[in-house]
This record gives structure tokens, sequence and C-alpha cells, in this order.
């Protein structure tokens, strides 16, 4: 029987950690390779998970690595933490697309990707643009199964205080009645149930999911 290897990039992020806790208990996938830039924290492996630390500027050295048939996504940075537009660009555009063209290359059927709400190649904001052009590169792929999670505000315990988030927190629990679903904040681990749902339904082609969509699906 053919091994089943899962591969999860952005375990050390919000949602990847998520992802991470439910594969390492999914009895789907008999390993998961987790590439990260930083180690994992040691509450976060397990026997079953094989990690990484890895130069993403250097992803060619790593294509051994890229071989799954599922792979998930969760790598992404902000435009506070990266520093600079350029900085921003090179984590959540050049090393999502250059990780997926090899993961491509080598046969990866399933290809799921969080984006963001508002992702659109031709927008005027820079992070709603650098989303969709990542979006609009990945159509391109040859995979047999490409899932996009486009969620609004994510939420979930941090390490760090953001106070929009907060802001939003307060706003969803008093104010949802007032807020349309696909603009509602979203947990981190609904988005990681989301993914694994996707897999298990096994659909063929393009599928986008927004914040509404991904909360249903982790019902």
């Amino acid at each position: 029987m053919n091994e089943k290897i899962a591969l999860l990039l952005g375990a050390t992020g919000l949602v990847g950690g998520e992802c991470l806790k439910r594969l390492a208990t999914e009895d789907d996938f008999d390993r998961v390779i987790v590439l990260t830039r930083t180690s994992l924290p040691e509450t976060l492996c397990s026997p079953k998970i094989e990690s990484h630390v890895i130069d993403f500027d250097r992803i060619g050295e790593c294509r051994h690595l890229l071989k799954a048939a599922t792979v998930f996504c969760a790598l992404g940075s902000t435009l506070r933490k990266a520093g600079t537009r350029e900085q921003f660009y090179k984590v959540d555009f050049t090393y999502v697309y250059n990780v997926a063209g090899i993961c491509a290359e080598q046969g990866t059927e399933h290809f799921l990707v969080v984006s963001a709400m508002g992702a659109n190649a031709r927008s005027r904001i820079f992070y709603s643009r650098v989303k969709g052009e990542l979006e609009e590169a990945l159509k391109r792929l040859p995979f047999r199964s490409l899932s996009i999670f486009r969620p609004s505000l994510i939420l979930g315990d941090r390490m760090e205080f953001r106070c929009k988030e907060e802001i939003s927190k307060f706003a969803s629990r008093f104010l949802a009645f007032a807020i349309p679903g696909k603009y509602r904040p979203v947990e981190a681990a609904d988005i990681a149930k989301a993914m694994l749902k996707a897999v298990h339904a096994g659909a063929v082609g393009l599928r986008i999911y927004e914040s509404n969509e991904i909360r249903k699906m982790a019902e």
C-alpha cells in the first residue's frame, strides 16, 4: 500500500498550527511533512510529524520534501510583520507559488491554500492584489483539485495583542445580526476544520470558500 503523505506549510502560524493539530491525528494520512522557517514548538511535535526548517529562498534544494498528494498551505505574513512590501510579496506570493510549482511538477493532486477575503489581482489595495495574483497563478498549475479559502479577519489565540481583532471580536459577538456572513470574522480552528472537510469531499477542480462557507463546513 502506498504511504499517504500530507505536506503542511505555515505550521507556526495561527491557521497552520490548527491544521497541524488535526493532521497529527488524521487517519487519512500516514505521515505529515511540515516545512517551516523556524522550529516548531515541542508541544506541536508528534511521531507522525516530520518537521524540517528550511530556507524558502532555496526551495529548489528541498524538492525531495515536496512530494505529497495533498498540500495544506497556510504560509503568509502581514505587511506589519514583513516590514516592507517587497518582503511581504516574497513570502505571500513568491514562496507559496514556488512551492506550488514544484508540488505540481511532482504530482500533487490537491492543493489547499489560505488566501483572504477580497483577493483580486486588479485591486488597488496592495494586500488584496498580492493575494489575487497568487490565486490567479495557482489556477494555472495542473492540480486535480485547488481549494482556496478566503477568510475575513481570522480569530484565535495569538501571542501578540491586535487592537483591530479585539474590536472585531466585540462586533461579531454583539452585532452579528447586522454583519453579512461573508464579512464576519472566522476562527482559525474553523478554517482548519474546513480544509480537512474539503479534502474528505474529494471534489475535482477549483473551489473557493468565503468566511460564511468556511463556518458552515466547520459545523
